[in-house]
Parts: structure tokens; C-alpha cells; sequence
């Protein structure tokens, strides 16, 4: 079964782990000039660096969807630089999803696949796509739901280590983020991690830096730029998180179910 992801950031990083460790082939799509957090846990990264590592498991860039299967073929997940999700055409995959996490749909259409499967905020199942995979921390983290939609966002970041919104920095002017510290740093409160023309991004509390938008990036203000994690556990940064391991094994439920549906359909027929 060869599944389409549209994105590779973290939380699509996950995503793309429990389908490739249970046997599905994935392909992911995301920007030219990606702007994940997380870096160092992202499949996004071979977009800039052509090859990325995330655990076990290495994606690999590719210019054309027609490059796609040699690099499965050796058991590794072609990465394309497609945000608007060209490829599906070309790839025909047996399922989409959508894991851009834009909080709405920027595009996927339920039409774009047998089984296309959502996360998140923005979409309803059995209107713009089949299913929709809950990302709210708390109670119903992963959760399938076949009609309806997830709650919606809060723009609240969830509890990790006892603080919430204290743990996302923000980019503090619009214009160019230039980083002053590395994913893995310890740092305290009052600490500098980044500026933006010149306008310092500070720490409120002390932690491992568990993520960073790259140098040179192009912001906005109140754009999220960093991640304080205060558990103060290195480990976390080279590991897919609770969260997206959570989401992708509801994503994995989805699609076994729903594509199990179909079969079982032909076959009545």
C-alpha cells in the first residue's frame, strides 16, 4: 500500500514512522524552504539536506514523483518538495494524508485518494476527506473520528514538564531569524536563542532546547521559532515525541480500517 503525506514535520514524521515500521510505503511532500521546529525529528530535513535520519528509519530527496520508487525500493521514504501536492496525481497512492498542520485545509480534497485521512483541525470526515485524527493532548490524543471534525485549536500549547506556553519561543519582530544557540542546548530563563533583526529571542524557563527554526529563516512576529523543553532530557531531541507516535498509530488505524472497508465492498461486488 503506498501512502501520500503532505507534510514532514514532526507530528507527519510520526506519522510516516508507524506507517513504515508496520509495512506501508510512504511518501511525504513539503516546502522548498521548510519551517519545522523540531528539526532534528523531522523528515523535512532531507528537503535541505537530500538525506535526513529520524531513528531508524532515512528519507531521501527527490526531484520527480518518478524517482519515488527506486528510493522505496531500498526501504527508505522519498521526500519531494511539493506543497501544494502535485505528485498525488502521478503517484496515484492508495491513501493521502494530510499532516501540514495548517489548522485548515489548504487543499486536500476527499477525492484525492480511496482513503484519505486528515490531522487535526479544519477538516470534517465525510465532507473533505474520510477520517480525522485527533490532536489535542489530553483524553482522546490519536483518536479516529469518522464523522465530524477534532476539537478545534486553542493556539494554547499542551503541557509538557509542568508549563505550557512558557515553553514556545516566538519570533519577537518580522523579518530574518538568525540563531544564536543549537537543538540540544541547555538553557535558563533570560537567555538568548535567536534574533530577528537584531531583537533578541529570550528564554522564560530553563530546559533542553528541543527545537529551533533554522538560520535565515524568514518570520513574522508571534511566529513559532523555539521549543523549551523542561524535562531537561537531551534523549528527547533525536526521538519521534508521545504526541506524533500517538497520531500516527490513529492514522495507521484509519487507514487499515477504512481501506479494509473497501476491499471487503469489491469482494460483496
Amino acid at each position: 500500500m503506498l501512502v501520500l503525506i503532505r507534510g514532514a514535520g514532526d507530528i507527519a514524521s510520526g506519522v510516516a514512522l508507524r506507517l513504515h515500521r508496520a509495512g506501508l510505503q510512504v511518501v511525504m511532500t513539503d516546502l522548498p524552504r521548510p519551517t519545522a521546529i523540531r528539526r532534528t525529528v523531522c523528515f523535512s530535513q532531507a528537503v535541505v539536506l537530500g538525506r535526513w535520519t529520524v531513528e531508524d528509519v532515512t528519507a531521501v530527496r527527490i526531484e520527480a514523483p518518478e524517482a519515488a520508487a527506486a528510493v522505496l525500493a531500498a526501504g527508505e521514504i522519498p521526500v519531494l518538495a511539493d506543497p501544494e501536492g502535485r505528485c498525488i496525481a502521478a503517484l496515484r497512492p492508495d491513501a493521502v494524508v494530510d499532516a501540514i498542520l495548517a489548522k485548515r485545509n489548504v487543499g486536500t480534497a476527499v477525492t484525492d485518494a480511496p482513503v484519505v485521512v486528515a490531522v487535526g483541525p479544519g477538516f470534517t470526515a465525510g465532507v473533505d476527506c474520510h477520517a480525522v485524527v485527533e490532536t489535542m493532548r489530553g483524553h482522546d490524543l490519536g483518536r479516529v473520528i469518522y464523522r465530524g471534525s477534532a476539537q478545534p485549536n486553542t493556539n494554547i500549547p499542551g503541557l509538557i514538564g509542568g508549563y505550557a506556553g512558557e515553553r514556545v519561543l516566538r519570533a519577537p519582530a518580522d523579518g530574518v531569524f538568525r540563531a544564536c544557540r543549537e537543538i540540544g542546548d541547555r538553557v535558563e530563563a533570560g537567555d538568548v536563542a535567536g534574533r530577528v533583526d537584531g531583537v533578541p529571542m529570550v528564554c522564560t524557563i530553563g530546559g533542553t532546547l528541543r527545537g529551533l527554526l533554522a538560520d535565515g529563516t524568514p518570520v513574522r512576529r508571534g511566529m513559532k521559532s523555539g521549543d523549551v523543553d523542561p524535562r531537561c532530557r537531551p534523549e528527547y531531541c533525536t526521538r519521534a515525541s508521545d504526541k506524533a507516535l500517538a497520531v500516527g498509530g490513529g492514522v495507521l488505524e484509519a487507514i487499515l480500517r477504512l481501506s479494509g472497508a473497501l476491499t471487503a465492498e469489491k469482494g460483496a461486488k
